[in-house]
């Protein structure tokens, strides 16, 4: 008896504690889940001010953006033909010069277009700043779109503001400073050049000022170098001190000095000379280093190079007129009062030129310098005396 009652016994001392610690453990249970709820909720709280925080120091729109920037939408087919034949859409690219002539002197090595091809004039502006005739431009240009592009090549630091209705609007390139008579001043023309033979319609470049008006109207200028045989750039061999005189022997053998020609920078060519001219690799260095002032390689650097390699294929003449009969380093000026029938009548009837081999009475399509002062008497001149305007 004494023994089961102490086995007995035994047992409920062993039943005591078990039952404790069970207790115990039902208590520290729910404290433990109630301090990993209140430490999640604590990293929410903090992820929640961080992400505020966040949000209004850089915006979410800057994350919003960065996602939305790396999807390119699919508009047309990688390899549709529109996307070699389209013209940029869009002038301001990040090219640099290396990389923007390489691009512009891909050349396709089939002759006959798979498209309807519509040949343009490129007409390339290259000035300072503004262009204060570009009214006349607007008048000369109405009603012949998908016939030309527009290229202007001004000081970085100009910012044109022509409406969104302007023929103007949108068609600068990216640009860098010019300086006259020297190399930098070739560099823009053929800057000009590689935009424009971004888009594979144009046929005919044509170099112009801030101060160049056209002498006809559109479609005269047009057929005139459409039907021409020749491109328009000037290049004679003048012996004198400003021809032969500015040579420099280092250019040999790429140049002699029997190749060595004068021209006006004012130019008209076509694709092929365009080519030409933004794929040279051989004379440009030799131009850069030894045709510095009094060298004005702006006069020598095209008509020497093109007459090396294409003489054939120009006509040895400008077709822009100047006056330079007054002397000096600059030809003359026209102003508001210099605007007369007597001043076209001399542009118009003094000379006589050559076109497509044959004896032509029209020999300038272009004229200049013509002053801001003078585009009010151009306007009105223009319907009878060039041929566009009021009526058109």
């Amino acid at each position: 008896m004494q023994t089961r009652v102490g086995s007995a016994g035994s047992l409920d001392e062993v039943k005591d504690p078990v039952v404790t610690t069970r207790t115990s453990q039902s208590k520290t249970l729910p404290l433990r889940l109630f301090q990993l709820f209140g430490l999640f909720l604590a990293l929410c709280i903090a992820f929640s001010i961080v992400s505020i925080y966040t949000i209004r120091r850089f915006g979410i729109y800057s994350v919003v953006t960065t996602v939305k920037s790396n999807f390119v939408p699919c508009v047309e087919e990688p390899n549709s033909l529109n996307r070699w034949i389209k013209p940029p859409s869009n002038l301001l690219h990040t090219m640099n010069d290396k990389e923007l002539l390489w691009r512009a002197s891909f050349v396709p090595r089939i002759k006959k277009y798979p498209f309807n091809r519509l040949p343009k004039i490129a007409f390339m502006f290259l000035t300072k700043g503004p262009l204060p005739l570009s009214p006349l431009w607007e008048r000369f240009l109405k009603g012949h779109e998908g016939l030309y592009s527009i290229y202007i090549h001004s000081l970085p630091s100009y910012n044109a503001e022509f409406p969104p209705s302007s023929v103007f609007y949108g068609r600068q390139i990216p640009s860098q400073v010019s300086e006259w008579g020297r190399m930098s001043m070739c560099d823009a023309e053929r800057r000009l050049l590689a935009n424009a033979l971004l888009d594979i319609s144009n046929e005919w470049f044509i170099l112009l000022s801030e101060s160049c008006i056209p002498l006809y109207n559109f479609s005269v200028i047009y057929h005139y170098i459409k039907k021409s045989k020749y491109s328009f750039i000037g290049a004679f061999d003048d012996p004198g001190p400003y021809g032969r005189g500015r040579y420099n022997e280092n250019m040999a053998p790429e140049v002699n000095i029997t190749q060595w020609r004068k021209g006006s920078q004012w130019f008209e060519i076509n694709r092929r000379l365009a080519l030409n001219i933004v794929e040279d690799s051989t004379y440009y260095p030799k131009f850069e280093q030894f045709c510095r002032p009094a060298c004005y390689v702006d006069e020598h650097y095209f008509p020497t190079m093109l007459t090396i390699q294409a003489s054939n294929l120009i006509a040895n003449r400008s077709i822009t007129w100047v006056d330079w009969s007054r002397g000096g380093a600059h030809p003359a000026t026209f102003g508001r009062a210099d605007i007369t029938e007597e001043l076209f009548k001399r542009i118009f009837e003094d000379h006589q030129c050559r076109y497509n081999d044959q004896p032509s009475l029209v020999c300038f399509l272009f004229a200049r310098k013509f002053a801001p002062s003078a585009l009010e008497p151009l306007l009105q001149i223009a319907p009878k005396i060039l041929g566009f305007g009021l009526s058109e």
